[in-house]
C-alpha cells in the first residue's frame, strides 16, 4: 500500500512548486513575448533547455550548487541554519528550474498572440498597467494561465532524475511518488510498483484529457 506521506509530500512539492512558477514565470513569459532586449532569445534558449537536457544533467550541477562549500549553500546555512542539499527546499529549487519551460512556454504564445490594440484601448480609457493585467490580460489568456498551471503542476509530479539528485530518498522529507516507485522496484516489491505506476499514469492522462476538452470547448466557443 502506497504510504500516505508520499502521497501528501508528492502533492505539496507540486502545488508549492506550481505557485512560484505562475508567480516568476509569468512577468518572464511576458519580457520574453513583449521585450525587446538582445539577450531575449538567449534567455528563451536557457529556459527552455530542461526540455532537452538530461535531468540527472542539471541534477548533478544543482548538487554542486546546493553543496554546504558552494556559495549558494554556504549562504543558505548562514540564513537559514540549516543546509540545503537533500531537503524540501532543494526539491522545490530544483523543480522550479526544472519544471520552467512548461508554465513559460503557453504563457509567451498567449501574451505574444494577445492583441496590442486591446492593451492600447484600456490604457486610452485610463486603465493602469494593473487595470489591463487584470480587466485585459487575465481574462483573454485564462486558458494559457490553466494550461501553464496543469502542466507545472503535472510535470513535478512526474519528476525522478533531479529530485533525486538534489533529495536523495529520506523518507517523510524527499521520498516523493516518483522515488517511492523506484525505490520498491529495486525491492521487488511489484505490486506496490504496479499500484503507484498505474496511479500516476491515471492522473497524467486525467490531467492531459481535461487540458485538451477545455481547449476544444474554448474552440467550440469562438467558432460558434
Amino acid at each position: 500500500m502506497v504510504d500516505i506521506n508520499v502521497i501528501w509530500l508528492t502533492i505539496k512539492l507540486a502545488g508549492v512548486t506550481t505557485g512560484w512558477l505562475l508567480l516568476l514565470g509569468t512577468p518572464l513569459a511576458w519580457w520574453l513575448a513583449r521585450g525587446q532586449s538582445r539577450v531575449r532569445t538567449a534567455i528563451e534558449a536557457l529556459v527552455a533547455l530542461p526540455l532537452i537536457l538530461p535531468p540527472t544533467v542539471l541534477g548533478f550541477y544543482l548538487l554542486i550548487a546546493f553543496a554546504p562549500q558552494s556559495a549558494l549553500g554556504e549562504l543558505w546555512q548562514q540564513l537559514t541554519g540549516s543546509r540545503l542539499a537533500f531537503t524540501f527546499n532543494a526539491l522545490v529549487i530544483g523543480s522550479v528550474i526544472y519544471s520552467l519551460p512548461f508554465v513559460v512556454q503557453p504563457l509567451r504564445a498567449a501574451f505574444w498572440q494577445l492583441p496590442e490594440s486591446l492593451l492600447e484601448a484600456a490604457a486610452v480609457l485610463g486603465a493602469s498597467p494593473l487595470d489591463c493585467w487584470v480587466s485585459v490580460v487575465v481574462p483573454n489568456c485564462r486558458h494559457s494561465f490553466l494550461t501553464a498551471a496543469s502542466l507545472g503542476f503535472a510535470h513535478t509530479v512526474g519528476e525522478f532524475g533531479v529530485v533525486l539528485m538534489i533529495g536523495g530518498n529520506i523518507p517523510g522529507e524527499t521520498q516523493v511518488l516518483s522515488i517511492a516507485l523506484y525505490d520498491r522496484v529495486e525491492a521487488l516489491h511489484f505490486n506496490e510498483a504496479h499500484s503507484m505506476a498505474g496511479g500516476l499514469m491515471l492522473f497524467s492522462f486525467i490531467m492531459l484529457y481535461l487540458l485538451y476538452r477545455h481547449g476544444h470547448q474554448q474552440s467550440w466557443r469562438i467558432q460558434s
